[in-house]
């Protein structure tokens, strides 16, 4: 197995207490970083099953996501060669089957903010948020026409739209409490969101909610779902249970 359950290593100076994943019964596990800078925990599950665990405490600034709507987009022919594959048609995100719709809805926005913004709008409110309707399979074609999904299948469809009309753009999870939020909305779960690339740096999107939200905690980011998945089994395996949860403790 390899498991994607650490804080992304770009917010390793936010931990407070350390970070380890703890297995029952007890494994081997040893960590590497990918190829996107996410820390991947490998170990090999024994027959009977096994019950993966992890909690800290992370500081953060409670701040909310970025608005900078004069953002450009920035030419194609002036993209830093590391942000090109973030262009390109990946597992869940089919640019390919996409692209024509995209550019028949977006394709007179101006390149930019507003741009991504128009894109966000529009998965927002023609995604139905159902728990029910989540599966592995599925991809951003998949959710635009059957209308109905979870986090990982809005940012799915935002990111392959955000692709086809040139801007780059790449998949997240994490955590994401409800602390933001004037009350409790459903059971606690690992969120999903996308970034994307404008004006020389990476900017947060959420087509789920449609609003800068609070206290993000990156955990893993890839070009969709299939390199940033909680977890990764080679062979068959049933999932049992799973818990999540976020509590806050103000400072100060």
């Amino acid at each position: 197995m390899l498991a994607n359950l650490s804080v992304h290593a770009s917010r390793n100076k936010d931990l407070r207490t350390a970070q380890r994943i703890f297995t029952a019964p007890d494994v081997p596990i040893y960590d590497y970083v990918d190829s996107f800078g996410n820390i991947c925990s490998r170990f090999t599950m024994p027959p009977g099953g096994i019950t993966i665990s992890c909690g800290f405490v992370i500081e953060d600034s409670f701040e909310p996501d970025a608005v900078v709507p004069h953002a450009r987009a920035v030419p194609l022919a002036e993209l830093p060669d590391e942000v090109l594959m973030y262009l390109l048609a990946s597992r869940y995100c089919e640019t390919d089957r996409l692209t024509q719709i995209a550019w028949d809805l977006f394709g007179t926005v101006q390149p930019g903010w507003g741009m991504v913004q128009a894109i966000v709008t529009f998965v927002h409110e023609r995604i139905r948020f159902d728990y029910l309707a989540a599966r592995p399979t599925k991809t951003a074609w998949d959710v635009f026409h059957e209308q109905v999904g979870v986090c990982r299948d809005y940012a799915h469809l935002a990111i392959a739209l955000c692709r086809c009309m040139n801007i780059p753009a790449r998949y997240c999870t994490g955590y994401l409490g409800d602390m933001d939020l004037p009350a409790v909305v459903g059971d606690m779960d690992f969120s999903a969101w996308f970034e994307v690339w404008l004006e020389g740096r990476w900017y947060v999107f959420d087509a789920r909610h449609n609003f800068p939200r609070r206290g993000r905690i990156l955990m893993a980011r890839g070009r969709d779902a299939a390199d940033a998945a909680l977890v990764t089994t080679f062979g068959p395996v049933t999932l049992t249970r799973f818990e999540i949860y976020t509590d806050e403790d103000r400072l100060g």
